[in-house]
């Protein structure tokens, strides 16, 4: 960081010591897993700074826009529409989740066999380490997993204008009504926070936004599916995680440059991997920011990344909102209707996601898939198994994983992932 932010991380309540500690290991996790990366795109730089600031400088963007008078509004989950937050002038932030720290104090008040991304949200709130809690007008909680769900109810009592959203399981018209009676809730709860109507004309520019976003993470999407690959898949998951945490029209406009360098790079046919690198797809659970540990394993091992199907990923990102219609209620329709799409694994019965997987395989020219789920992850880890048997019926080879946060399993890891690499090869 090229300004000292400690008055500005004391004022929020930050512990100023475990923050310093958790930047450093950050920053030297960092340099280790993305600046050692050889022939990056040139465009990859603008991301490498947004990291270098991502407690600094942004939460600074935060602050000065709440004395302007606008809202920050925090969130876990894709379900959660970006477009009514910036309807009412919001600001739409992801929260800290993706790295093994305050489990011991978040263990006080979960079980222990709570996954890593419930315990992680917990342990970065106790520690006083996430400058995003602390900044947040409000944090939004949904009950997705039943994890979540019970945890909430103990999390509200840490964080202040705790809200939450409750979300259907079925792809029925009973489950799209309850989506629409949530997000017509969450629309008014967002008008009392800010003070702000939500109008046909703001709602549009907030969609238009959130719509170009998404095309932009499209763009590089199928940019991907060139071989060589002109981009690392650890570098493409690091641009779908800063998706939640940057300005959207910079991150749209960053992106979009990057991809214009990707483009004249296919043309060349320069790659950061061997033509004949195996080309793998990452299925399952969302890897928030600091989680790199299974990419890193398989890009050091010789296969690329070449898609995520995953909330940081296409599974949040693959489809737009229709932006026409003359009211509120027109438009908040389509917004439901374009989430509703999403196909995660809470949904009883999925039948989508695995249709989307395959899909995936074919458009990136994937040999294979490797399924990652967060140990304790009822909903992947038991979904997994379908999806590793439908998939294989379709000639996908599938490595199932289960994991955590920790470094503890990477021996075995890189053993298992190494021997699917091999197979494919075969």
């Amino acid at each position: 960081m090229s300004t000292d932010y400690h008055k500005m991380w004391a004022e929020l309540g930050l512990d100023l010591k475990m923050h310093d500690a958790l930047l450093n290991v950050l920053g030297e996790g960092y340099q280790q897993t993305f600046l050692t990366q050889k022939n990056r795109p040139e465009g990859m730089q603008y991301f490498d700074f947004v990291m270098s600031e991502v407690h600094g400088l942004r939460i600074k963007e935060l602050r000065d826009a709440q004395a302007e008078g606008r809202v920050v509004v925090g969130s876990f989950c894709v379900f959660v529409p970006e477009e009514l937050i910036l309807a009412v002038d919001g600001i739409s932030v992801g929260l800290c989740t993706g790295a093994e720290f305050g489990f011991d104090l978040a263990e006080k008040y979960l079980p222990r066999n709570t996954c890593s991304l419930i315990k992680s949200a917990f342990g970065f709130n106790l520690s006083k380490v996430c400058p995003y809690m602390e900044s947040a007008d409000m944090i939004v909680g949904e009950n997705t997993c039943d994890g979540k769900k019970k945890s909430y109810e103990e999390f509200g009592k840490l964080v202040k204008n705790l809200y939450m959203m409750d979300l259907p399981q079925t792809k029925s018209a009973s489950g799209k009504a309850l989506l629409k009676a949530e997000y017509q809730r969450f629309q008014k709860a967002l008008e009392e926070l800010s003070g702000k109507k939500i109008t046909v004309e703001n709602l549009k520019k907030g969609i238009e936004i959130v719509n170009n976003k998404r095309k932009a993470i499209h763009r590089l999407a199928k940019l991907r599916a060139a071989d060589p690959a002109p981009i690392s898949g650890l570098d493409a998951l690091l641009i779908n995680q800063i998706y939640f945490y940057d300005n959207p029209v910079r991150f749209t406009e960053s992106v979009n440059k990057t991809c214009d360098e990707l483009e004249e790079r296919i043309s060349k046919k320069e790659g950061v991997f061997p033509p004949d690198a195996p080309r793998l797809l990452v299925s399952g659970c969302p890897m928030a920011v600091p989680n790199w540990k299974l990419p890193t394993i398989i890009e050091q091992s010789g296969a690329v990344i070449v898609g995520e199907e995953s909330c940081v990923g296409e599974r949040g990102t693959r489809n737009e909102t229709v932006i026409e219609g003359n009211s509120v209620e027109e438009l908040l329709d389509n917004i439901i209707e374009r989430y509703f799409q999403i196909d995660c694994a809470i949904f009883t019965p999925n039948p989508d996601r695995k249709d989307h997987l395959i899909e995936m395989a074919e458009k990136y020219k994937a040999d294979g898939v490797v399924h990652y789920s967060l140990q304790f992850c009822q909903p992947y880890d038991i979904e997994s198994h379908n999806v590793e048997k439908e998939l294989e019926e379709a000639e996908i080879p599938v490595l199932n994983l289960v994991t955590d946060y920790s470094a503890e399993d990477m021996g075995q890891l890189s053993t298992r992932v190494e021997a699917f690499i091999e197979r494919i090869k075969e």
